[in-house]
């Protein structure tokens, strides 16, 4: 099939580009490098936000105090936020699915107003502290829409950029929507700054003209691409493959301690050292920004240097950081604790951009393996492109349930013993047996191996 290659199409309503392929040199030169960037920011202007109103919580649960009337506990709050991480990993698989179904553009449209929905019951229960806890809980759980945007958008955007240019593209996407946690935090500090912690509702308030902001941008800025309407059954297929589930533990590793940690950062200093609210998100906000910043350096460093020796080291030093957090804590020592969770938000950030390198490499590997057997390349490009584009939405949704599992493993910890520093020894045990992982399957190479699932790790 030959690119679109006429006039842009008007951007009043609803785009379909019929044709699509970014290896072809001549025409992502000439005019689709200029549509892929043009989508791309406007989906993170979305996942932006949608990663803001997903972290909510990790900075109004510092309001919640018994000066503004609430009586939750610890445990009842990190139990808030593990329900807010679970639903917006459990949504991302609808939204996976749902970008081949309706259209990249009109899905990312249709996102962004749901977003709406969290942000207005978040701008209502933060007024009434008198709310049952398990209704506040499962009102505050559709904060997950806004998590469930990562997953769409990352399966939109791969679709739009060449092989050679993934890692840094989706490095981007990610990183803008990742950093979605710090702005929240960063504008909570500001409303406690300004106007006390009486204030919590200046935060979800400020939030809703902005995502009909963003609303208007996808509506006026995104395309759809019809090749990506492929057959959702030939996509749920690649579940069945190894290479999906090696891929989400290792991405369990990464994003789910990015996000995990980012929403209990804030909570932790609170908890394990009486820091106020204000001392608590001032320093709470530096973590995403750190990790957000460095995703797409990950995914740059993964396209020189190849996605598995980047995650395979990240994950060695994820586990010497957690040891070190365990000891921080016991030994309550604040500036320690600190500058290893500094160390912990750099490495997620530069593993998440390595992981996500990895996967569309996999599948390219095998596009190549079948045009060499025989089949149409254009055929085959298309329909890998497509699969490995709902892989990355749905890697994703697995990947977030690594976020609850961690805010659950650091309740647990907390209601068992006072402190959280047992959940931290597991999870340097997890992280190594993750680079074990990585080692093993991706970077091992014995004489007796296939030489194509080594060009995935590249």
């Amino acid at each position: 099939m030959t690119p679109q290659t006429g006039p842009p199409a008007p951007r009043t309503g609803p785009t379909w580009i019929p044709r699509w392929d970014p290896e072809d040199e001549a025409f992502w030169n000439s005019r689709g490098r200029t549509i892929a960037r043009r989508n791309l920011w406007a989906s993170i202007a979305s996942e932006h936000l949608g990663f803001s109103v997903w972290s909510l919580w990790s900075v109004l649960v510092l309001f919640m105090t018994p000066d503004n009337g609430f009586t939750t506990t610890p445990e009842q709050k990190f139990l808030l936020l593990s329900a807010v991480t679970l639903t917006g990993a459990l949504l991302r698989v609808p939204y996976t699915l749902a970008v081949p179904a309706l259209g990249g553009r009109n899905w990312t449209v249709l996102s962004t107003a749901l977003l709406t929905v969290p942000t207005l019951a978040a701008l209502v229960l933060v007024q009434h502290p008198d709310t049952p806890f398990w209704l506040m809980t499962a009102l505050a759980a559709t904060a997950g829409l806004g998590g469930a945007n990562f997953s769409s958008s990352m399966a939109n955007i791969n679709a739009y950029f060449p092989d050679k240019e993934k890692g840094w593209a989706l490095g981007l996407n990610a990183g803008g929507g990742n950093i979605g946690v710090a702005t929240v935090q960063l504008a909570g500090l500001g409303v406690i700054a300004a106007f006390g912690t009486g204030a919590a509702h200046l935060l979800p308030l400020a939030y809703l003209p902005l995502v009909l902001a963003a609303l208007w941008w996808c509506h006026r800025s995104m395309d759809n691409l019809a090749q990506v309407r492929s057959d959702v059954r030939a996509q749920l297929s690649a579940v069945g493959d190894r290479h999906f589930w090696t891929m989400s533990v290792l991405y369990i590793g990464t994003f789910g301690s990015f996000i995990g940690t980012g929403f209990a950062f804030g909570l932790l200093l609170q908890s394990q050292f009486g820091l106020t609210p204000l001392h608590a998100a001032a320093i709470a906000v530096l973590g995403p920004v750190i990790g957000s910043l460095l995703r797409p350096v990950g995914g740059r460093i993964a396209d020189t240097l190849g996605g598995a020796r980047v995650t395979l080291w990240v994950f060695l030093a994820m586990a010497l950081c957690a040891t070190v957090l365990a000891t921080s804590l016991h030994t309550a020592q604040l500036p320690l604790f600190t500058a290893a969770f500094a160390a912990m938000f750099t490495l997620t950030g530069l593993g998440n951009g390595s992981t996500y390198k990895m996967i569309p490499s996999l599948y390219d590997a095998r596009a190549q393996d079948a045009v060499a057997a025989g089949q149409d390349r254009e055929q085959a490009l298309a329909r890998t492109r497509s699969i490995s584009s709902s892989v990355l939405g749905l890697i994703g949704a697995v990947g977030a349930l690594g976020g609850a599992g961690v805010n659950i493993g650091l309740r647990t910890s907390y209601a068992a013993f006072g402190t959280t520093a047992h959940a931290f020894a597991a999870f340097a045990a997890f992280y190594l047996a993750c680079a074990a992982l990585t080692w093993a399957v991706y970077q091992r190479r014995p004489s007796t191996a296939p030489r194509r699932p080594r060009a995935a790790a590249r």
